[in-house]
């Protein structure tokens, strides 16, 4: 069963009968005959789909990219990555599971790879910290990156944050100059990084591991410098504008691909991508694969200039 946002009531009523119908064929005679029904109803699921997700809006697609079943960073990591062999700590304070960090293969290439994990369930969600990384995470993450470009190693960043952590032990261990100097990273390192936003990458926390060569965004994704609910308590001093706020912040990954923010879309199944997870993610490998291709044969200033030109002509051709 699937968790059903409140957009998705109409579905998720008719997906109920359907399941009632099949567990009264199961149980009862076999006079009882419900797969014209159930038929019946499978299409009108599909048809309700299809009008609900062709229409979205801002606000909706938040609510998507923060759906409680959509696949996370360690779903892409198992799929993905062969050999990952993960890296702890900063050398300075501790560890952060917030972000995972190691070196991994890419079909057969070898990578540096950067995710920030939400976790599943309550106790991964806690141990993780609900994907809200603190300064030891970005010192990981920039300790990776310097790693990487020693062993000329290409990164791929995976982004799924509300924020970075605002607590206070965080604030005290320099969690502004960390993030900065874990984006200055991405910006400095000659070789290739791809990023995939596959959920939230909402301000610095998600930017510090994404200032990359080529940003990818899932269908659903969104990707801000702020949450809808942050700007809306800005803005309005009203927290439940959250839905205006999202309408106006162009969150949504048609707008940032419009602004040249991100490169390219990869699209999700109708529904999600929790509909089809194993699909988005190789569909987001095969993008990544394409991303770090164009970049074989070049040089590390090359490639530090062809990011440097990325990001300064974001907006112009407005």
């Amino acid at each position: 069963m699937y968790s059903y946002l409140d957009f998705e009531r109409p579905i998720s009523d008719l997906e109920a009968k359907i399941i009632e119908l099949k567990k009264l064929a199961s149980e009862g005679e076999e006079s009882i005959d419900t797969s014209e029904e159930i038929a019946r109803l499978e299409t009108r699921v599909s048809e309700a789909m299809n009008d609900i997700y062709a229409k979205l809006s801002p606000w909706q697609k938040a609510q998507v990219a923060r759906h409680p079943q959509r696949p996370h960073f360690v779903d892409y990591a198992k799929r993905l990555f062969t050999d990952f062999t993960t890296l702890a700590g900063d050398r300075n304070f501790g560890e952060d599971a917030a972000i995972q960090a190691g070196l991994a293969r890419f079909r057969g290439r070898p990578v540096a790879v950067i995710g920030e994990e939400k976790g599943h369930d309550t106790k991964s969600r806690l141990k993780h910290n609900f994907g809200m990384p603190r300064p030891e995470g970005y010192r990981k993450a920039i300790r990776l990156m310097e790693l990487a470009d020693r062993f000329n190693l290409p990164v791929i960043s995976v982004v799924d944050t509300q924020g970075a952590y605002p607590g206070v032990g965080a604030e005290e261990r320099g969690q502004a100059e960390a993030i900065a100097r874990s984006t200055q990273m991405c910006l400095r390192i000659g070789v290739p990084m791809v990023t995939l936003v596959i959920g939230e990458g909402m301000s610095g926390g998600a930017i510090a591991i994404a200032a990359a060569n080529r940003v990818y965004m899932l269908e659903h994704a969104i990707y801000s410098v702020i949450s809808p609910e942050g700007a809306a308590s800005i803005l309005w001093r009203d927290s439940a504008r959250a839905k205006e706020a999202a309408t106006n912040m162009k969150i949504t990954a048609h707008d940032l691909k419009e602004f040249g923010v991100v490169d390219e879309i990869i699209a999700e199944p109708v529904g999600g991508a929790h509909r089809n997870a194993e699909h988005v993610i190789d569909a987001s490998g095969d993008q990544i694969a394409e991303g770090l291709a164009q970049f074989d044969g070049m040089s590390a200033d090359e490639v530090r200039n062809e990011r440097r030109q990325k990001f300064l002509a974001i907006g112009r051709n407005l």
